[in-house]
């Protein structure tokens, strides 16, 4: 596909189709997931692939002379399952009215609710040049959902330059919530309670007691410290989390070796052993300025384990590191009162039909401004953090 300047984009069956200095020149380093070595362990440990309803199709745009200068994570999807923004209403509607909404585009990270980069351009690029690398993908996406004559394409999890720059090729902006922990420069987890309302700093306090009392060893693990036995206990705890609350799994047991293995500087873990026996885990990634917080699973139930490794140690590794944040996934509302409020998440959805895209657009539409309404009312009246009337 030719686009401005004879530039060229081209549609990739695999990630291992591009060479990997190549797409991490471009992906940069901020954000983990958008790493050759993340995209690529899910596709070879076959967590990502055709079989699994994630047909890559990535796209990059290179020079005339073969020079990458942009690239997006892309595929082909038969199912919505993994995405975390969800269309599973609109796919019913659409099919009960006689449409067919598989196949679909999705760019997006594989089972990966974080937001960050979609479209990849090297943070050196002159910012005219990024804006103008962004606007050709963003067409050339529809106009590869046209070629492909597939219901739609969706950019998920998107950052908030490209959300606006979507509304201008024909996309409609969807808003949604998850809830961040920031961090105002605190010297530790202690100065952190402090600005608390008094209540709730009494009621981590007590939380993060009865897990002590509980008397498991709860260690925080770099990803070089990570042995087999180690992941082969993590994978028991995903399986055993994954069969409780959906009752299907994503990523295979090779996808975690991968990940230890391809980026093990960006894997924080914590793990809770009874003796040695790991019975309760959080895997965190790490990026340049925040930890992201992905998969908890554990073999035993404790009261207040899952706040404890999942929230309260990030907070701890955050600060201990100086992150500026955390950002603790999808769904959440009860992580408002440890101290993790809410903020806007941003996708951007092409839908072909054009009389579905006028009803997609309305239920867009509405649902911003009740996603707004509800995180300035979470934000007002239930932030933990304490205001003038509080008496400390």
């Amino acid at each position: 596909m030719d686009g401005n300047d004879q530039r060229v984009i081209k549609a990739l069956g695999s990630i291992n189709e591009v060479a990997q200095a190549d797409w991490d020149a471009c992906a940069g380093t901020d954000n983990p997931f958008v790493r050759y070595a993340f995209l690529s362990a899910l596709e070879d440990s076959g967590s990502a692939t055709d079989e699994t309803g994630w047909i890559p199709r990535h796209l990059v745009i290179e020079t005339p002379d073969g020079r990458v200068e942009a690239c997006a994570p892309l595929y082909i999807k038969t199912h919505s399952y993994g995405e975390y923004i969800f269309d599973w209403g609109w796919a019913d509607a659409y099919e009960r009215a006689g449409g067919r909404y598989y196949p679909k585009m999705q760019c997006a990270v594989p089972f990966t609710p974080a937001p960050g980069p979609r479209i990849l351009v090297s943070p050196d690029t002159d910012p005219a040049l990024r804006e103008e690398l962004q606007k050709l993908m963003l067409a050339g996406m529809t106009r590869v959902a046209d070629q492909l004559k597939v219901s739609s394409a969706h950019i998920t999890f998107c950052n908030k330059d490209l959300w606006e720059l979507g509304q201008d090729f024909g996309y409609l902006q969807r808003v949604n919530q998850q809830f961040h922990w920031h961090n105002r420069g605190y010297e530790d987890f202690d100065e952190f309670l402090s600005a608390l309302a008094s209540r709730k700093r009494k009621s981590i306090r007590k939380e993060r007691k009865k897990v002590a009392d509980i008397g498991l060893d709860i260690r925080t693990l770099g990803g070089g410290e990570l042995e087999e036995r180690h992941w082969d206990a993590f994978f028991q705890f995903y399986m055993s989390t994954t069969d409780k609350k959906w009752g299907q799994s994503y990523l295979h047991r090779e996808f975690f070796s991968m990940l230890g293995e391809r980026m093990p500087d960006s894997v924080v873990m914590v793990m809770a052993f009874d003796g040695e026996r790991p019975v309760a885990g959080a895997l965190n990634l790490k990026g340049a300025d925040c930890l992201y917080g992905r998969n908890w699973g554990s073999l035993e139930s404790h009261k207040f384990l899952h706040f404890e490794c999942c929230y309260y140690r990030a907070i701890d590794y955050a600060i201990e590191h100086g992150l500026s944040r955390v950002e603790a996934g999808a769904q959440g509302p009860h992580k408002v009162q440890r101290g993790y409020l809410p903020a806007p998440v941003y996708s951007l959805h092409y839908i072909r039909d054009p009389g579905f895209e006028d009803a997609v657009g309305d239920f867009v539409m509405r649902e911003r401004f009740q996603v707004e309404r509800e995180m300035a009312a979470i934000t007002e009246e239930y932030s933990p953090y304490r205001n003038e009337d509080d008496d400390g």
